[in-house]
Formats: C-alpha cells, structure tokens, sequence
C-alpha cells in the first residue's frame, strides 16, 4: 500500500522528470535540429510543461516541482517540514533521471541544456534571483484565495515561466529552479557557474515570501456567532 507521502514524492520525481526532459530537451532538439524549435519555442515548452503539470500533479503533491519554491512554501508556512526532503529529494532524482536520459538519447550534446550565464556571474545571479522573486509572488498569489483563482493557477504560472523565459533565457538561461540546473550541469560536467543557479533562485524565493506578505490582505476577521432567539 502506498501512502500519502510517497505519493506525493513520486508526483514530484514524474513532475520534475517532465519538466527537465521537456524544456532541456527543447534546448538540445533546436541545437541538433538546426534551430527548428526556436528561443520563443523553448521558452513556451517550459510553460506549457509546468503548467500541463500543474494540472495533472496539483490535487497530489502541490506539483512545486521546484526545490526552490517547496523551501518558500516551508517559509511561508505551507509546507510541513517532514515534506521538505522527501520533496527536494525527489525533484532532484526527478532532474537528474531526465538529464541522464537525454545524455544517452543525443550523447554528442556538449551541455544537455544547462543554464551558463552569458554575461558576468553577477549579472545573472540577479536576474535569477529577480526571476525567481516575480515567479515565487505569483505562485503564492494563485495558490491562496478563491477557488476561482485555483483553477487559473496552471494559467498564471505557466504563463510567467514562458514570459521569463523568454526576455531572460538569452541573459542567465531563467532557470529559476535549482534542480532544473543542477541535473544538466552534473551530468554534463558543467560545474563552473552552477552555484548561481543554486544560491539566485532560493534566496528570490524566500524574498517573495516576505514580499507577498507585504502585500497580501490580511485574513478577515472571524464572524461573531449569532444565538437564536427563542420565543
């Protein structure tokens, strides 16, 4: 019998899987293909795959899929700490099997889609982090509050991982996810500038958590309970 918590870290490794195999596997195909899927293409196979996750994962785990965001949501109180590692665990795994698998399907790709910065290290290290900020709030907004805004989350979400992507993908490579980085990086010795995808995208998490509650409504107060009158 499968409990609760393996569920939901085997939603989390097939979430992450997904993410990695389909947006890194963007990067490779349009390298080896001549540029067929495009910059605009890549950044919405990331969105797409988040968002189509979001959906399918959502009710099970949360479909966080993000190390990074399960460690704001533990912040943000929303996350229960036993859950902390088994999630990180799993979304690692997750990356990692999906980068071990394009390694074999195009052995002769030099980076699997690893995020480098083009610029200086500083540069993308606040780009990611700014990324990840903007991400983080979003996320938290969708998450909370009317059912109407529940259903609309995959939207929203997948919607700013493309848009990020898209502006921010030629800069820093917007990985905005550790274990998104992590995986391609180790697998294709890419080692160099992997501590900015790691430190940017947890430390403009936690920021968001402190921004979000800035600017959150408070909870309303409680509805004083009416007795009834008999007469």
């Amino acid at each position: 019998m499968i409990s609760e918590q393996q569920r939901k870290a085997i939603a989390e490794f097939f979430g992450t899987f997904s993410l990695v195999f389909a947006g890194t596997g963007a990067i490779v195909i349009n390298d080896v293909s001549g540029g067929a899927i495009t910059h605009v293409g890549i950044a919405l196979t990331f969105g797409l795959i988040v968002l189509a996750m979001i959906y399918t994962l959502g009710d099970i785990s949360g479909c966080h899929l993000n190390p990074a965001v399960t460690l704001a949501f533990f912040v943000a109180k929303r996350c229960d700490g036993k859950s902390v590692a088994p999630y990180i665990a799993s979304q690692v795994a997750g990356a990692l099997l999906a980068s071990l698998t394009l390694k074999v399907m195009f052995p002769d790709h030099a980076s699997l889609g690893a995020t480098e910065p083009s610029g200086s290290p500083l540069q993308s290290c606040f780009m990611e982090l700014i990324l990840t900020l903007i991400l983080m709030v979003v996320i938290l907004s969708v998450s909370s509050g009317s059912k109407e805004k529940g259903m609309l989350a995959g939207v929203a979400v997948g919607a700013v991982i493309a848009l990020e992507a898209m502006f921010a993908g030629p800069i820093s490579g917007a990985s905005m996810n550790p274990a998104r980085s992590l995986a391609p990086a180790l697998v294709s010795f890419r080692l160099e500038h992997l501590w900015i995808y790691l430190l940017a995208p947890c430390l403009g998490a936690f920021l968001a958590v402190a921004v979000f509650r800035w600017m959150a409504l408070p909870d309303p107060p409680p509805v004083p309970h009416k007795k009834e009158v008999v007469s």
